[in-house]
């Protein structure tokens, strides 16, 4: 994390207080530069109770006062509208008591997506985009954009698939610094989640921050292996995820 952070990295999201040790660095960089950092988590709870007691283990863990970005994680189709609906209100409660900087909603499905955006339902919005995910680009995007609502993007190498060459794709397959540089060229994503296993490949990922933005024919290029590995996208990987 420090080498991270020393490189520029200031955005940190963790899922649960299950990484005990990146928590325990994430804590000591918070107490020598709180200000220079976004810390960001989130909780598929959607109990305000359950999300409160989430919250104030946080603050605890972290010795913090006040999280960056709360998610509601993962709204689906299968949500039950009312309880979205109570733990999006929990958190724009906490923002105004200023527990929380801003409130955030993560969600695979585009027509959430853009009723959060539509609605002005949240102040940042967590969606899947890469080479392969591109659906966002038509109405999603656009729509984040003129609301001036950031995307945080996740799966940029979608789920380590776009690692390995496609079927028919004759040349070399896309690094992790290839996606992750593809899933910044949208001005509506200003952050690429990454979860590099090790110290070698933080350091691959990182190189992103001095690569230069994909030229032209290399976003074709990228755009034709991602066509090529989403397929018809009507098997059980894609469309669990509409």
């Amino acid at each position: 994390m420090s080498q991270a952070f020393g490189a520029g990295v200031n955005y940190f999201f963790f899922y649960n207080l299950g990484s005990e040790h990146f928590l325990e660095t994430l804590r000591s960089l918070a107490i020598a530069q709180r200000e220079a950092l976004c810390i960001t988590t989130g909780s598929e709870e959607r109990s305000p109770t359950a999300l409160r007691q989430y919250l104030d283990q946080v603050r605890q863990t972290l010795a913090i006062d006040i999280v960056d970005v709360f998610f509601a994680q993962y709204i689906s189709p299968s949500d039950n509208p009312a309880k979205t609906e109570a733990a999006l209100k929990e958190l724009y409660r906490w923002k105004a008591q200023g527990y929380i900087r801003y409130v955030g909603v993560s969600t695979h499905n585009r027509a959430i997506a853009l009723d959060m955006i539509r609605d002005q339902r949240c102040d940042v919005l967590m969606h899947r985009y890469n080479m392969a995910h591109r659906k966002a680009e038509v109405d999603v995007l656009p729509a984040a954009a003129q609301a001036n609502i950031p995307v945080v993007a996740f799966t940029s190498t979608r789920w380590g698939t776009l690692l390995r060459s496609p079927t028919g794709w004759l040349h070399d397959p896309p690094t992790a610094t290839d996606c992750y540089r593809f899933s910044l060229q949208p001005s509506a994503i200003p952050v690429v989640l990454t979860s590099p296993a090790n110290l070698t490949e933080l350091t691959t990922n990182l190189s992103v921050l001095q690569a230069s933005p994909l030229a032209p024919q290399e976003l074709v290029h990228w755009q034709q292996c991602g066509d090529l590995v989403y397929g018809s996208g009507q098997d059980k990987f894609e469309t669990q995820w509409l």
